[in-house]
C-alpha cells in the first residue's frame, strides 16, 4: 500500500477503504508518513469530504493510535458531557456536581481553551491546588468515592489526533465536519463512558457560526458515538452572546459556585437543567425529563450540589476555603 495511491483516491473522490485510513493514520502517528504527504491527504478530504463510514472508521484509527480508558470498575452508569465552546461556558463546573449529587457517576477529561476562551481544565486550575493530572487509579477512586472526577487527557489518549490536529491547524483544514467529529469523538469515546451528552455551540461566538453547520456537526458525531456502541445525544446551542455575566476563568468559577447556590444567572442554569435532565434519562435515574430537572432543582434547594463541588475539589487536592470564601464575596454581593 502506497500513501500516494491513497492520495490520489481521495484527490479524485473516491471512499477510503477501511485498510487504507488505518494504514494512513497507523503511519502517520508513527513516523513514516511525512506532513507534506499528510497534508495533501487533509485537503483532499477537505474538498471532497468522508461518508459516514470513512468517518466512523477515521474515528476509530484514532482511538486506536493509543491508550483506551477503562472505567469498567466504577459503579453505575457513567455518564460525559462535551461542548464545543463559547464564551463563559463554565457548565460543566454546575452540571457536574449537580448530576452527582444525583447519584449518577459524571466522568469527563476536559481540554483546554481555544482561541479566546478557557476550558475547563483552565477555569479548574484558578482554584489554588487543584490537581488535573490523575491517574486511572486515581480518577476510578474518586469516581467510585463521591460520583464526579474531571481531569486533563493522558498523554498517549489519541495521539494521532493530537498530530493531526497540529498539521490541520497550520495547513487550513480544520473547518472539515468529519474531520472536526473525528478529531472531538475519538476522545469522548477512548474513555469508556456510558452515554454522552453533546453540546454543540452555533453563533457568532462559537466555532460553528451558522445554524446548518452546527446541526450537521451535531448529527455527525451523534452517529459516530451510537455506532461505537455509546448511547449519545447532541443539543445545539446558542453563542450569539456570553453564558451568565462572568468572563474569566476564577470570574466563571466565582459564578459557578453562585448558581450552585441558586444565585446563578437564569441562562446558565436553565442549560444545565436541560443538559442534565437528559443526562439522567440516560443514565435510567429518572423516567423522563420532567422528573430529572424536578431531581436537579433539588440538589441546588438542598445544598447537595454545591456540597459534591466541594468534595470534587477536596479530592483533587484543590484549596476549599476558596470555593467557601466565595460565598462570603456573594453575601456580600461583591462579584
Amino acid at each position: 500500500m502506497r500513501m500516494y495511491d491513497i492520495i490520489k483516491k481521495k484527490r479524485d473522490g473516491y471512499s477510503l477503504t477501511t485498510e487504507e485510513i488505518n494504514y494512513f493514520v497507523e503511519n502517520y502517528t508513527n513516523g513514516n508518513i511525512p506532513d507534506y504527504q499528510a497534508s495533501a491527504l487533509l485537503m483532499a478530504i477537505y474538498f471532497n469530504k468522508m461518508n459516514k463510514r470513512e468517518t466512523l472508521d477515521l474515528t476509530k484509527a484514532m482511538i486506536n493510535s493509543g491508550d483506551t480508558f477503562d472505567l469498567s470498575s466504577i459503579n453505575g452508569i457513567k455518564v460525559d458531557k462535551h461542548s464545543t465552546g463559547g464564551v463563559g461556558d463554565s457548565v460543566t463546573l454546575i452540571l457536574g456536581p449537580m448530576v452527582a449529587a444525583c447519584g449518577v457517576p459524571f466522568v469527563k477529561m476536559s481540554g483546554r481553551g481555544l482561541g479566546h476562551t478557557g476550558g475547563t481544565l483552565d477555569k479548574l486550575e484558578s482554584i489554588k491546588g487543584f490537581k488535573v493530572a490523575l491517574s486511572n487509579e486515581e480518577f476510578v477512586r474518586n469516581t467510585n468515592d463521591i460520583n464526579i472526577s474531571i481531569c486533563s487527557q493522558t498523554g498517549n489518549i489519541t495521539p494521532a489526533d493530537k498530530k493531526l490536529y497540529a498539521l490541520r491547524d497550520v495547513t487550513a483544514t480544520v473547518e472539515n465536519l468529519s474531520l472536526i467529529a473525528g478529531s472531538i469523538m475519538s476522545k469522548k469515546l477512548a474513555i469508556a463512558s456510558d452515554a454522552i451528552i453533546l453540546d454543540v455551540k452555533v453563533g457568532s461566538g462559537a466555532f460553528m457560526k451558522n445554524i446548518d453547520d452546527a446541526i450537521g456537526l451535531a448529527e455527525e458525531m451523534v452517529t459516530i458515538g451510537n455506532s461505537y456502541g455509546r448511547k449519545t445525544i447532541a443539543v445545539v446551542t446558542n453563542m450569539d452572546e456570553p453564558l451568565g455575566k462572568a468572563v474569566g476563568n476564577a470570574l466563571e468559577v466565582r459564578e459557578a459556585i453562585e448558581t450552585l447556590r441558586g444565585q446563578g444567572p437564569d441562562d446558565l442554569f436553565e442549560l444545565c437543567l436541560v443538559l442534565g435532565s437528559k443526562l439522567l434519562v440516560l443514565a435510567k435515574k429518572v423516567k423522563d425529563e420532567v422528573e430529572g430537572r424536578a431531581l436537579l432543582i433539588d440538589t441546588i434547594d438542598s445544598g447537595r450540589a454545591y456540597e459534591k463541588l466541594i468534595e470534587l475539589v477536596e479530592h483533587q487536592n484543590g484549596d476549599i476555603s476558596y470555593v467557601k470564601i466565595q460565598i462570603y464575596y456573594l453575601r456580600l454581593n461583591i462579584f
